[in-house]
């Protein structure tokens, strides 16, 4: 039996015991963990700006298409942003997907800007880690089905 066989077949012991075992498990934990910290802490400096100003991330058409300022609607994209992360924290099978999609948004949006191709190349490995979590999250939870 390989070493993630064993893993799995440990799936039905404690959480403990599974973080330290399960390969699985273990990932699913860390996306899970970066899936939430990530956006909230994204989504909460769109209101102090401490990290960038985010509002030069926002393309002009977009900005056009959205009711209020540049610096109003990534204020709103702040606010989606934690409820995101916060999605991710309590149901991850449907927080992985929404991160996911929202992430898509960012890409067409920096690839719209004309500009920031590396962050947006950046954000595609987000967004599929983000839909490996939605996928881990239905393994993780899943029943056994060895009958044991």
């Amino acid at each position: 039996m390989t070493n993630i066989a064993a893993a799995r077949s440990a799936s039905t012991g404690t959480s403990a015991e599974r973080l330290r075992t399960d390969p699985t498990y273990q990932a699913f934990w860390l996306l899970r963990i970066a899936f939430t910290v990530a956006p909230v802490t994204f989504g909460l400096d769109k209101f102090s700006g401490l990290l960038t100003d985010w509002d030069r991330y926002l393309a002009p058409a977009v900005d056009r298409l959205v009711p209020g300022t540049a610096h109003q609607a990534m204020l709103a994209v702040g606010v989606i942003e934690i409820v995101a992360g916060i999605a991710v924290a309590v149901l991850p099978r449907f927080g992985g997907y929404l991160v996911a999609a929202w992430l898509g948004g960012i890409i067409v949006n920096l690839l719209l800007l004309g500009d920031f191709f590396d962050v947006a190349l950046r954000d595609v490995g987000l967004m599929l880690a983000a839909l490996t979590l939605a996928r881990l999250a239905v393994a993780v939870n899943a029943p056994n089905r060895s009958g044991r």
